[in-house]
């Protein structure tokens, strides 16, 4: 059993979602809005949050920006009958896991939580990650190189701590897009190349390789340094 948030300002969705994840045997708690939403989250402890994109006063981007800025590292699932593309990138990089459009189906709904906390349980067992002179505190949600700590943003460290699971590997861009991003399409955007730059550049020291190489027509490998 799991601890679930729902921010859902529409009263019939909220009690949708919540009867279905109910049914699926966990404890569900409904905050009608995005302030009540943040507070309760900010403050007490959820397995996973299920977010509405289009809330009344704090809407579900800021909601999210601030848990991800007060550093709450919840799952979230965002919800919206928002479905084009750019919507979708920014309720990702504004910090959410996942994103489903509206109208949907509960049961995938609640697969897409269920699938959200398995993810975050099986990565519980690692606290610390680490390549070379790069090291990545899953607990803490805080990142060193060469033992100078580095700020990173939600979705890069994401991305980071997902290159450092599979490191020496080369993974492809699709399977980055599914795993990190959570998308199984790619949106066509420069989503990931923007956050391999960024990466670089806060990792790698002047005239040494890039701790992240490009495999052409493959996609991107982490090597320890």
């Amino acid at each position: 059993m799991a601890r679930i948030l729902v921010i859902e300002d529409d009263e019939s969705t909220a009690r949708e979602i919540a009867a279905e994840l109910s049914a699926h045997g966990h404890d569900v708690l409904i905050a009608a809005d995005g302030a009540a939403g943040l507070e309760r989250a900010t403050r007490e402890a959820f397995d996973a949050i299920t977010l509405d994109r289009m809330l009344p006063g704090l809407d579900g981007l800021e909601v999210v920006a601030s848990l991800r800025q007060r550093r709450v590292d919840v799952p979230v699932l965002m919800i919206s009958a928002l479905s084009d593309v750019d919507e979708r990138i920014a309720g990702l990089r504004a910090g959410g896991d996942d994103y489903l459009v509206k109208p949907f189906a509960p049961n995938e709904m609640a697969m897409r939580v269920e699938v959200l906390i398995r993810r975050r349980r099986e990565q519980a067992g690692v606290m610390v990650l680490r390549a070379g002179d790069i090291e990545l505190d899953l607990t803490r949600r805080t990142a060193t190189v060469a033992g100078e700590p580095v700020r990173l943003l939600h979705m890069e460290f994401r991305l980071l701590e997902f290159l450092m699971r599979n490191q020496g590997e080369t993974v492809s861009r699709r399977i980055i897009f599914e795993q990190v991003w959570g998308y199984y399409f790619d949106p066509g955007a420069n989503l990931i190349n923007v956050h391999i730059a960024r990466l670089r550049k806060k990792l790698d020291r002047p005239g040494a390789p890039s701790a992240i190489a490009t495999v052409k027509g493959e996609g991107y490998r982490l090597d320890a340094r």
